[in-house]
């Protein structure tokens, strides 16, 4: 069965950096949109970076843009986020997510069929 894993997640101080990865089964990943999500305390969940299926580019939230980079390795089956001069505001449970379509140009508010058990990242000095 599809399994998401999440793991790298931690505590850092504001500046800092942190890689999440996000190990996938049970699908060949090259063919399926993935996504990061986030969702703090009291507030909605948000997408945060996604590749599209459609045109294969990243997108990414206006408040993460030029701070975090998605990528994925077909080979090992593992997504990642790079995660740059991090924030206090970037504390969130981070969750991965992968879908046979993933909403193309429109993935970062895609529904995704499959969701990993997230990870916390708390930015605290």
């Amino acid at each position: 069965q599809v399994q998401l894993v999440e793991s790298g997640g931690g505590l850092v101080q504001p500046g800092g950096s942190l890689r999440l990865s996000c190990a996938t089964s049970g699908f060949t990943l090259h063919y399926y949109g993935v996504g990061w999500f986030r969702q703090a305390p009291g507030k909605e969940r948000e997408g945060v970076a996604c590749i599209s299926t459609s045109d294969r580019r990243n997108y990414y939230a206006d408040s993460v843009k030029g701070r975090f980079t998605i990528s994925k390795d077909n080979a090992k089956n593992t997504v990642y986020l790079q995660m740059n001069s991090l924030k206090p505001e970037d504390t969130a449970v981070y969750y991965c997510a992968a879908d046979s379509y993933g909403g193309g140009d429109a993935c970062l508010g895609y529904e995704y069929d499959y969701w990993g058990q997230g990870t916390q990242v708390t930015v605290s000095s």
